[in-house]
């Protein structure tokens, strides 16, 4: 089963959300409506939260993980996304947060504490060290990741169409599993 509960705290599920069978998701997890999690991805919520946003998809073979709070770090580091994020395949999300209508790129490292606005494109194997703070309408790419230009109107546009497509192919595989 890809949902487990752990130390009494079990993922919450908001409407028509999808978990393929081979994602797992464990603990302190919360999925909003129209959340999809694809082939191979994990979302840990054992040690703190994770809350994803309506709309939102994480992509094959994704980790999605968070710092645990202490003495030092009364609050940790949880792991939170807006509405209408794509979180690419293989991409290492931990214990960060980002903002609604944002695409990470394939392969993007976020480390703790970090923070993406709304509205930003993370190319693909790019890596954001912690606590940086990446400004809305902008793409960043490399390692470590650095501002590179304004995002276009259409690239802009396109955020919300990346989401759209996912929760409609979520919808076909639903319906395929009839």
């Amino acid at each position: 089963m890809p949902i487990e509960t752990f130390s009494g705290l079990a993922p919450r599920l908001g409407a028509r959300v999808f978990i393929h069978p081979s994602a797992l998701v464990i603990g302190e997890v919360d999925l909003a409506e129209d959340v999809s999690i694809w082939p191979g991805a994990v979302l840990r919520g054992d040690v703190n939260f994770i809350r994803v946003g309506a709309g939102s998809n994480i992509q094959d073979n994704s980790v999605l993980h968070v710092s645990h709070r202490h003495p030092g770090d009364p609050e940790g580091a949880p792991l939170i996304l807006g509405r209408e994020v794509t979180v690419g395949h293989g991409v290492i999300l931990h214990g960060c947060t980002i903002g609604d209508r944002c695409l990470i790129g394939m392969g993007s490292l976020v480390l703790d504490k970090t923070v993406i606005e709304d509205r930003v494109l993370l190319g693909a194997g790019s890596l954001v060290p912690e606590g940086k703070v990446l400004e809305s309408g902008w793409l960043y790419l490399g390692r470590p990741a650095k501002a590179v230009r304004r995002l276009s109107e259409d690239e802009l546009a396109h955020f919300a169409d990346s989401a759209r497509n996912y929760i409609e192919l979520a919808a076909a595989y639903r319906a395929s599993t009839r």
